[in-house]
């Protein structure tokens, strides 16, 4: 995930339509551009954008996919009981990877993996696949507010919250919002840790 500022922004955040799937995926790609995750990932960052493509496309099935502002930051959750890929979308990962990693294509398959065997099945839970600011708008509080708005929703609905940070500077704030860390894994060389983080609806 993009790095987020400390504070918070109120922002006009509304539920993104899937005609906007070309924008979702422009303002997550220019977001993702610096994380060291993706980063380590995708060495050649132009070759993100598909797989992020991907996974908001699917995501957009749901109506949990939101846009603060015009743009600036996007956020993508998955709902109790989804799925972040269909079976379909599923068996087109490996080529896609393949065709966008090259030889490292089995590094990056196995990061996807460690993503999948970390995330708890159980209790059911909101997911947050993706969130991220644009450069441009990164330091004005807009994503901690857009991620502030759909906590909100999922406490009115009683639900907990999970994330994986893919960007250790992130930690502290998403722990800000009522997130513990639960668990961590690596990529496959060792060279960068992701922290899993759940969080326990909070009542008004």
């Amino acid at each position: 995930m993009g790095a987020e500022p400390e504070e918070r922004q109120d922002v006009p955040v509304r539920v993104a339509a899937p005609s906007e799937l070309a924008s979702l995926t422009q303002a997550l790609w220019s977001a993702f551009r610096e994380d060291p995750l993706w980063r380590w990932a995708f060495p050649e960052h132009r070759n993100l954008a598909p797989w992020w493509r991907m996974l908001i496309g699917s995501a957009l099935r749901y109506p949990w996919v939101f846009v603060a502002g015009d743009f600036a930051a996007v956020s993508v959750w998955i709902p109790p009981g989804g799925r972040e890929l269909t079976e379909r979308e599923e068996q087109r990962v490996g080529p896609l990877m393949t065709e966008l990693a090259g030889p490292r294509a089995p590094e990056v398959m196995e990061l996807v993996e460690r993503f999948d065997s970390s995330h708890p099945k159980d209790p059911p839970h909101y997911y947050l696949s993706l969130l991220g600011t644009t450069p441009e708008h990164r330091g004005g509080g807009v994503g901690m507010g857009l991620l502030a708005e759909n906590l909100a929703r999922i406490d009115e609905l009683r639900m907990p919250a999970y994330l994986e940070s893919s960007n250790p500077e992130n930690d502290a704030r998403y722990e800000g919002l009522g997130f513990e860390r639960i668990g961590e894994f690596s990529t496959p060389d060792d060279s960068r840790v992701v922290a899993t983080m759940w969080r326990e609806p909070r009542s008004g």
